[in-house]
């Protein structure tokens, strides 16, 4: 396991029609980390956006595409997504407060 710092572990902010609906109930979809885990995922968020608390996080594992460039095969780079689930009494991250 690579020694991830908390700032290394969330890449980007997953922004879809989807995502944007579970705003409404505290939850945020981001791109983290292929090796991260949801402890370290937690204190991430829990770092990087000050008073918000974690209440759970579900990750997904995605497997990269195949792709053909004439007679040649290859994949894209594998992801992993996390949707965090803030508790009621946490404060709003602001990176989605614009969109």
């Amino acid at each position: 396991m690579a020694n991830i710092q908390y700032y290394d572990v969330i890449l980007k902010p997953v922004i879809t029609e989807q995502s944007m609906a579970g705003m409404s109930e505290k939850k945020y979809t981001f791109l983290v980390h292929t090796e991260a885990n949801k402890t370290q995922i937690k204190q991430a968020v829990e770092k990087m956006f000050e008073g918000t608390k974690v209440k759970k996080v579900n990750t997904m594992n995605l497997a990269g595409k195949k792709k053909r460039r004439g007679m040649t095969y290859g994949r894209t780079a594998k992801t992993k997504k996390a949707i965090v689930w803030l508790t009621e009494d946490s404060k709003e991250i602001e990176i989605f407060a614009g969109l």
